[in-house]
């Protein structure tokens, strides 16, 4: 009998904690282009302004795009070298992470003009703010909290329904939560940075339609919030950015 009520709470307590994870889906509110060459891996809104770093060897930008038309105002190139990923702005500072390289970039966000190269320890993948500090992604279960000159702060393992859950690529800070793609899959969790739980999964499944894909069209990556709260997604070379809301499910 103690064996038997083990196990139904073992299975109460998985359905609960299953339970708290809310589901959503998205609805698209409107459509821009995005540029089919553009390998998203860091998108944001700062001062009204849209900004996106873009990914490959020999192919790396940090660029500046008009939300209308998909095209970049302003874009700087990564020496070839660099494997471009996650950026984000903090007081007037724009950092820039590289994939393998062990290194990140600062640059002067008003005029995207170089200041610094740091050393980074670990992979670079998304990368966001809570306007105090900075909080990154390698692709693995954990979160770095860091600060300006990117020592670590505090790692956040994270889990869904107990368990870690790996891939965890661009990020967004939104509401005091943090957005983050799931990598190779169509789903965002929304974060609790207090105790690395996911609250939320978004799923986004079919959002690009397959008529607009191509053979080298890739994932799912890319969360920014605007000054309105509005949300835009778009993914890896995607033709597409969209407004989009959540939709319970």
């Amino acid at each position: 009998m103690k064996r038997w009520l083990l196990i139904v709470g073992v299975l109460l307590a998985g359905a609960c904690s299953q339970a708290q994870v809310k589901q959503y889906g998205v609805k698209v509110v409107k459509e821009y282009p995005h540029r089919t060459d553009a390998y998203t891996q860091g998108l944001f809104f700062h001062e009204g302004v849209l900004w996106e770093t873009t990914g490959q060897y020999g192919e790396s930008t940090i660029r500046t795009v008009d939300l209308a038309s998909g095209e970049p105002i302003a874009l700087k190139k990564l020496t070839g070298k660099y494997f471009g990923e996650g950026s984000v702005i903090l007081d007037g500072v724009l950092y820039v992470l590289t994939w393998t390289n062990k290194v990140a970039f600062k640059y002067d966000a008003a005029t995207i003009t170089y200041q610094q190269t740091l050393r980074y320890p670990r992979e670079g993948w998304g990368l966001t703010t809570d306007g105090k500090q900075l909080i990154a992604s390698d692709g693995s279960a954990n979160l770095y909290f860091l600060d300006k000159d990117l020592k670590l702060l505090k790692r956040l393992p994270v889990t869904m329904n107990g368990r870690s859950l790996r891939y965890l690529n661009e990020l967004e800070w939104i509401d005091g939560k943090i957005w983050a793609n799931v990598y190779t899959t169509d789903t965002i969790v929304i974060i609790n940075p207090a105790d690395g739980k996911v609250e939320a999964a978004i799923d986004c499944t079919g959002l690009l339609p397959e008529k607009l894909r191509k053979k080298d069209t890739d994932v799912l990556n890319g969360i920014a919030r605007d000054a309105e709260g509005r949300i835009y997604l778009t993914g890896k070379k995607w033709p597409r950015l969209y407004q989009v809301e959540l939709v319970k499910k």
